[in-house]
């Protein structure tokens, strides 16, 4: 509950925030992706600031969460090999086992079939 309210407390603030934002800088500004002309705007799109600053924003998460996703790759294989081993070691605890019960059985058995004449 204090985890709701605390999101609250800091989400509506923000959302207030990111409305003026847009609201304050509607205005067109050129966005030219010729670095060697500065100055000619033929080829310039015009954006609103708050998109341009949205979609740069929007941008950065996107870049870091693949970074951090690409950076998880070994943490992830070593989840792979580690859950491979653990079925592994399951499936030969389980056959161990079973020879286990079977050798008890033998033990229990009298004359052990060592010592049992072959039927003839």
């Amino acid at each position: 509950m204090i985890r709701k309210i605390i999101a609250v407390l800091i989400l509506v603030p923000l959302m207030i925030a990111i409305v003026a934002l847009a609201l304050v800088n509607r205005h067109g500004v050129p966005i030219s992706l010729d670095p060697f002309s500065a100055g000619d705007l033929t080829n310039a799109v015009q954006v609103p600031l708050f998109v341009l600053v949205f979609g740069l924003v929007a941008g950065g998460v996107f870049v870091g969460g693949v970074a951090a996703w690409l950076g998880q790759g070994k943490w992830r294989r070593a989840a792979r090999r580690a859950e491979w081993e653990l079925g592994s070691a399951r499936a030969e605890n389980v056959e161990l086992k079973q020879r286990l019960a079977d050798a008890e059985d033998e033990g229990r058995r009298w004359p052990p079939r060592a010592l049992q004449r072959p039927a003839a």
